[in-house]
């Protein structure tokens, strides 16, 4: 389903795509266990940035979206005067990764349930209101068919172990040490551990290594 809203998207010269089900206390897009999904096809380097840097905790595109019921432009964020500097630096570094403009679909649910899907594009530039109808109207049917999933199935549906994810997965059944697996990747031991960690939860596994058998028995990675 994601591949499709993703090709959708591209109609609206919308490159990148992220969808997240998101705790009451949760400010960003970090999967956290019983989340029906966490999907998004962000740049590696710019995702890596998020965490290490720890944006989750200001992104102030899921602040907005909490409050809002209707799609927003993320321009309007970051021109609200109450919008921090800080807040504004999340938008400023995710531009330089890539992610110049874009907008995001609040998705409220039952009990306080929340979720958001986030459009962005390459280049500078508003959004027309008819894309922004077209977008909001995909991301509300690609919820729906989600929940639906998650309902009928009684699991996550992020079994789907992303490219970062595979990569240190293999290399932890390979034998090597987050440290070792930061080196090889050029990527922080804290980035590792929470790729790891994320294989750990979609695999339902109590340790790492219980997790590198599950990805090998699956036919997911191969050593």
């Amino acid at each position: 389903m994601f591949d499709l809203l993703t090709a959708f998207a591209l109609n609206f010269d919308c490159q990148w795509v992220a969808y997240g089900s998101l705790a009451r206390d949760q400010k960003g897009l970090k999967p956290v266990r019983g989340d029906p999904a966490v999907m998004l096809n962000y740049p590696d380097g710019w995702r890596e940035r998020y965490l290490e840097m720890g944006y989750d905790k200001i992104d102030p595109i899921i602040k907005r979206g909490r409050r809002r019921i209707e799609a927003f432009r993320w321009s309007e964020v970051y021109n609200d005067e109450s919008t921090t500097e800080d807040e504004r630096r999340v938008l400023d570094e995710a531009a330089t990764f890539g992610l110049r403009s874009g907008i995001s679909v609040p998705l409220h649910g039952p009990e306080g349930s929340f979720a958001i899907m986030n459009f962005a594009q390459a280049w500078d530039g508003e959004f027309p209101n008819r894309t922004i109808t077209y977008l909001q109207l995909a991301a509300l049917h690609f919820h729906l068919r989600v929940a639906e999933f998650a309902s009928a199935t009684g699991i996550e549906s992020t079994s789907n172990l992303s490219p970062r994810e595979k990569e240190c997965i293999l290399w932890t059944a390979k034998g090597k040490s987050s440290w070792e697996i930061g080196k090889i990747l050029g990527i922080s031991v804290n980035t590792v551990n929470f790729h790891i960690k994320n294989v750990m939860r979609k695999m339902d596994a109590s340790s790492r290594i219980t997790a590198a058998m599950e990805v090998i028995k699956r036919g997911i990675v191969e050593l």
